[in-house]
């Protein structure tokens, strides 16, 4: 009897020690993400001021004009690393010449000073020196020319990099040239382009994708990783093809298990395996019960296994004048395997379905949940009402691993189907890492359902002792679950996308015990 009690003591204990290491572990986690977040939000207000730290980074270093940074930037794609490469393995002038800049040397032009000039481009003469604009590459034309030049490409959505007019000239014209010689309706547009350029021409900062735009756009930090993120508007998307968060399917599974779900194919594969079609009037029929010989309502009758036209008389095995021969195995072979396609893709289907319609219905759950959580920690003065964070983080808990339980299955349909990997297992080694993941689905999946059910409880009608109790129970679970989440994407990332040798890329978002990150507001930090 005292064993017995002792053993429950220490299991008790050790229930609470994975509690705790697991919300510590959080913690410690909240506190990295403080000290080095790898996305920052940029509001519109702030876009100008994150612009001009980059634009600071490189006139400093290599001793250039704003305008010209900002042109060598857009030409890298506002990449620094990039840029700073090229000018320490080629020099300046190599840098400047592939980004489309000159530096104009005035000794070249005559010293003397012209009062009339004339214009290449309009065929003028007699022109005022005063209305003629010389750019850096040294071409002079009239002030009239540039400034059509200038409308007409800030009108046609060209103006981060609008070139000389010149013969096979492909300097870029100054800014400060454009701006002064358009109008100032167009000057204003100019300048949007030049600043929303990087966000457009940087693969590091993206808009949010919100709809309606919330105006954000997100950058961060590291080129190479996967990254999912949400903006301050509230929505969580992947960085790297801006749909919705998808974790753990790849971006590649995700854009053809949205395509393959909005499109007919399955329709398709559903006429092939339950209809024929009519040899003389081309119209499906479907057969709900009796032998093979069909009649089809134009009066012509026909074979059910091959599709063959036959006369009427029939027996239970056999119709007059009529034998399906190979013909019938051929169609047979494909109607099998169209059969086997359709009932794969309804299983993973089916399942997708129905945990995302969970999902959106414990999202609604969850603010009625967080409600009556505030209600109860006011209404009542006993410690183990006044701290619920138990219970949010509960709530939370069942949010993201209901997401990933989702995803998983259109990571499943391709990751053990024949459109991606192919070649990549043979089939016994694909049946075994298909049986082990499945094992690991089932386990997250039973107790995601038990996290559910105790969060729909009434708890605001429990007693003491019951929320007591309840406590308990999602102490013991939150960190099962959050151990079964970082085991699947263990297997994931080590034994099914590591082995594979696709060309494609095929990496995943890492799984984060405190959900999809946060991005944190950015703060220019520039003179």
């Amino acid at each position: 009897m005292d064993d017995d009690y002792l053993s429950f003591e220490e299991e008790e204990e050790e229930e609470e020690d994975n509690y705790e290491d697991y919300y510590n572990d959080d913690h410690a986690h909240e506190e990295v993400s403080s000290k080095k977040s790898t996305s920052q939000i940029i509001t519109k207000e702030s876009l100008v001021l994150a612009q001009k730290e980059v634009l600071a980074r490189v006139m400093e270093l290599l001793s250039v004009k704003e305008n010209q940074a900002r042109t060598l930037l857009i030409h890298y794609q506002w990449n620094v690393n990039k840029l700073i490469g090229v000018y320490g393995d080629r020099g300046k002038d190599s840098l400047f010449k592939s980004a489309g800049l000159t530096v104009f040397d005035p000794s070249l032009i005559s010293s003397r000073k012209r009062k009339t000039m004339s214009c290449d481009i309009c065929i003028e003469d007699d022109i005022p020196s005063s209305a003629m604009t010389r750019m850096e590459c040294g071409h002079c034309f009239c002030n009239d020319c540039w400034k059509e030049h200038f409308t007409v490409n800030i009108n046609e959505g060209k103006s981060k990099r609008i070139t000389c007019m010149a013969h096979k000239c492909n300097a870029i014209c100054d800014e400060d040239v454009v701006r002064k010689l358009v109008s100032p309706e167009l000057a204003e547009k100019f300048d949007r382009f030049l600043v929303e350029s990087y966000v457009e021409d940087n693969k590091m900062v993206k808009w949010c994708p919100s709809t309606p735009h919330c105006g954000n756009a997100i950058r961060k930090a590291e080129e190479d990783e996967e990254v999912e993120v949400e903006c301050s508007c509230g929505l969580q998307f992947c960085f790297s093809c801006l749909s919705e968060s998808h974790s753990p399917c790849s971006c590649l599974m995700w854009k053809l298990w949205r395509k393959k779900c909005e499109d007919e194919s399955e329709t398709v594969n559903w006429i092939t395996v339950h209809t024929r079609v009519c040899p003389k009037c081309n119209k499906p029929v479907h057969r709900s019960d009796g032998c093979n010989l069909m009649t089809c309502i134009c009066g012509q009758h026909f074979c059910w296994l091959c599709g063959g036209a036959t006369g009427r008389d029939h027996t239970w095995t056999s119709i007059s004048g009529h034998s399906c021969g190979r013909y019938k195995e051929d169609k047979v072979r494909q109607m099998e395997r169209a059969k086997r396609d359709l009932n794969r893709y309804t299983h993973y289907y089916y399942h997708f379905k129905a945990h995302t319609d969970s999902s959106k219905l414990e999202d609604k759950r969850r603010k009625s949940i967080l409600e009556k959580a505030e209600f109860i920690s006011e209404k009542n003065d006993q410690l183990v009402f006044k701290d619920l964070t138990w219970l949010t983080d509960g709530v939370d808990l069942l949010f993201r691993s209901r997401r990933i339980l989702s995803y998983s299955y259109p990571f499943a349909f391709y990751m053990f189907g024949e459109e991606l990997f192919k070649d990549e297992m043979s089939d016994l080694d694909r049946e075994m890492k298909k049986n082990l993941f499945e094992d690991q689905q089932q386990q997250l999946e039973g107790n995601v359902e038990r996290l559910s059910k105790i969060l729909e409880e009434p708890f605001d009608e429990y007693s003491e002792d019951d929320i007591k109790m309840m406590k308990n129970q999602l102490k013991f679970l939150c960190p099962v679950i959050d151990n079964l989440c970082k085991e699947m994407y263990k297997c994931i990332e080590n034994d099914l996308l590591g082995p594979t040798q696709a060309g494609i890329n095929h990496s995943i978002a890492p799984y984060r015990s405190k959900g999809i990150e946060k991005a944190i507001e950015f703060c220019a930090d520039i003179c």
